[in-house]
């Protein structure tokens, strides 16, 4: 069991039930996913494309899926069914050492980091987080990489419609909100 999975199930839980009205255990907040994605573009070459693939599977574990567009948009020159992005789902104990992994190693090498902010939140108690540089991680190695490649995190929970729920969840865990 992931360190931040045993944390949950034994402290964090525990104390959001306490601290909550919740009626029933079963109603305390959790993470249900984590979606790492990355927009690469259209008029990027497919070396860009295989370099972000083994980016996102080694900072993740799994391999990531491709996006593709639905449209052809001219002024784009983007193609239907042309690839566009990767997107990775993370869940189970994947997702809870991806989440320890980014808030102990990764974000505290971030130069002048003040904290992320509490304001992404999207209403539904969704939280999303974005990355302009993949240098954070530990699992890449900078020598092979020859382009910036950047990614969007959305945090899923089970909170449906309160942001405030899903904000105590992410800091109990340890998540680091500018204050």
């Amino acid at each position: 069991m992931s360190v931040l999975q045993e944390q949950y199930k034994t402290k964090i839980a525990k104390e959001l039930f306490e601290s909550g009205d919740f009626p029933n255990v079963m109603q305390v907040p959790k993470l249900e996913k984590v979606v790492i994605s990355s927009g690469i573009g259209t008029n990027k070459d497919r070396e860009v494309f295989k370099e972000a693939e083994v980016l996102l599977s080694a900072i993740t574990g799994q391999k990531p899926v491709a996006t593709r567009s639905r449209k052809n948009i001219a002024g784009f020159k983007l193609r239907e069914g042309q690839n566009v992005g990767l997107s990775v789902t993370l869940r189970g104990k994947k997702m809870y050492d991806f989440v320890y992994r980014l808030i102990n190693i990764a974000l505290p090498r971030v130069r002048d980091f003040r904290g992320v902010s509490g304001k992404a939140f999207d209403g539904f108690g969704n939280y999303s987080l974005g990355i302009t540089d993949q240098s954070i991680f530990t699992e890449t190695n900078l020598d092979k990489m020859k382009h910036t490649i950047g990614m969007n995190i959305a945090f899923v929970t089970n909170t449906g419609t309160t942001n405030e729920d899903a904000y105590k969840l992410l800091e109990l865990m340890g998540m680091p909100f500018a204050k």
